[in-house]
């Protein structure tokens, strides 16, 4: 559609044409000029098309959601790294990053609580998440431990692949205990 003027009304036309009559509109061709700039991602977004997603290379076995991030909060960064560690030694995880210094604000048992928190975040298997949980369970010092996984859809495969490789010999036996 282009709008005509002042008489508020709009007319059906082509792309090419549109194209045509930015491109020969003296005051325009500055702004169709840094359009070329825009990343055609931002550009689909706009259009309301999504973007064109990378497939795996090919032979690639990924399998969309079959990794998770999950989240834990511990209370310090001395627990957070005992835990992380000892998840990473049973190859619950093949990686964990601690993010210090979060701020949690919560409800717990009738009060609104704020805790300075430790926030790990911790890449494995999906079907490795009830494993974590379980020994996240055993040894974390809260009552109620925080333990949330989300799959993921999409990434680098190749880092995709080595998460699933590091914990695949866990994946494949029985449960871990602590």
């Amino acid at each position: 559609m282009v709008w005509l003027g002042e008489e508020t009304e709009f007319v059906p036309c082509s792309q090419a044409a549109l194209l045509l009559s930015v491109l020969w509109m003296p005051a325009l061709p500055p702004v169709a000029s840094r359009l070329l700039l825009v990343p055609r991602a931002l550009l689909s977004m706009a259009s309301g098309s999504p973007p064109s997603q990378s497939s795996p290379p090919s032979g690639s076995s990924y399998v969309p959601g079959s990794v998770s991030a999950a989240f834990i909060t511990c209370p310090n960064e001395k627990v957070a790294k005992e835990i992380a560690r000892a998840v990473v030694e049973k190859r619950l995880a093949a990686c964990i990053n601690l993010i210090p210094q979060v701020t949690s604000i919560y409800e717990w048992k009738g009060k609104i609580e704020e805790d300075s928190e430790v926030l790990m975040m911790v890449k494995t298997q999906s079907s490795l998440v009830p494993a974590l949980t379980d020994f996240v369970r055993s040894v974390h010092p809260y009552e109620v431990a925080e333990v949330i996984a989300l799959p993921v859809e999409q990434g680098n495969y190749p880092y995709l692949h080595w998460v699933r490789q590091v914990t695949e010999s866990v994946s494949d036996s029985s449960p871990v205990l602590p």
